[in-house]
């Protein structure tokens, strides 16, 4: 028997629930994973609350997670080829994470970087599949300015890193207090809020060629509206209200061309992370027992960095 999370119903995060479930044997193409950590993305509460189709209830929750083999079905080779008992592996684009074991399709597990922890592993592929394709749909190349609203967030660590190991410069907005993450990273920290517009250009005299939005907000589709004509060179993976009426590009893991781009850049973003070019805070572990406290701090709380579920 597993632990599993699920949600019941769309709505709050009363309506997660805690269950316990055998875990299948693996058939052909499929593998079972002993979970070590859950990785959490708001995407896991979101999806909840604003659910329709109520013939998709109870949702399984939680799309990657990392740990070690414990099954694999007959003739069945991971994604990155091989895979025995006792590998430890990572697994991303798969349904219901939060749980101390599952199986899962093996195309969709990955051999784990020997310099990742599990915590850092499982929180790895959302949040970098995500950056990596909105620097591809922007068209961004090496000597580009860009403009990255919500830098500090996971998403925006991710487009730091990336945007680096291409030769882009990039002007990252947040709250002043986490300045110093974007610098690490090799970004120029601009604080959002009333003249944001005005401090961008002044921080970038030579023009933004694209903006990469991961907050939302009116003010940040507003001024990447202003700073870059070239509508499909502002992305958005957030501010879903007024693409249709303003022109920009949106991006999300359910929409298929996005799904297809995250399934074929997941080999390359794993040699990225086993290289060391791209890393992964962590704030904050919480045992999987806990996950509705774990959702509730990632919802309302800004952790500076990823937070992940432990089982006990």
């Amino acid at each position: 028997m597993a632990t599993r999370w699920i949600a019941t119903d769309f709505g709050g995060l009363d309506v997660f629930t805690s269950i316990e479930a055998d875990v299948p044997a693996p058939n052909a193409g499929e593998v079972s994973i002993k979970v070590k950590a859950a990785g959490m993305n708001p995407a896991d509460f979101k999806h909840v609350a604003r659910g329709e189709d109520r013939s998709l209830l109870p949702v399984a929750v939680g799309y990657e997670v990392a740990g070690v083999i414990s099954a694999i079905g007959p003739d069945t080779q991971i994604a990155s080829g091989g895979g025995a008992v006792g590998d430890e592996v990572l697994a991303f684009r798969i349904a219901g994470g939060y749980a101390s074991e599952l199986t899962v399709a093996a195309k969709d597990v990955f051999a784990k970087p020997a310099n990742l922890g599990f915590p850092e592993a499982a929180n790895l592929m959302l949040a970098a599949t995500t950056a990596a394709e909105m620097l591809e749909v922007t068209r961004v190349t090496q000597g580009d300015t860009i403009l990255l609203h919500g830098a500090s967030g996971a998403v925006g660590v991710s487009v730091l890193q990336q945007a680096k190991l291409a030769g882009v410069h990039v002007i990252g907005t947040a709250s002043p207090q986490n300045f110093d993450l974007i610098r690490s990273f090799g970004g120029v920290a601009l604080a959002y809020g009333p003249g944001l517009l005005d401090r961008v250009r002044e921080a970038a005299p030579g023009g933004i060629t694209a903006a990469l939005d991961g907050v939302g907000t009116d003010e940040a589709i507003d001024v990447s509206l202003a700073l870059v004509a070239d509508r499909d060179r502002v992305v958005s993976i957030a501010a879903f209200g007024r693409a249709e009426r303003d022109g920009y590009r949106l991006i999300a893991g359910a929409i298929p061309e996005s799904a297809a781009f995250r399934d074929r850049i997941r080999l390359h973003i794993i040699e990225l992370a086993a290289a060391g070019s791209l890393v992964v805070p962590i704030a904050r572990t919480f045992p999987l027992g806990q996950a509705r406290a774990a959702l509730e701090f990632l919802s309302e709380q800004h952790p500076g960095g990823k937070l992940a579920l432990i089982p006990d």
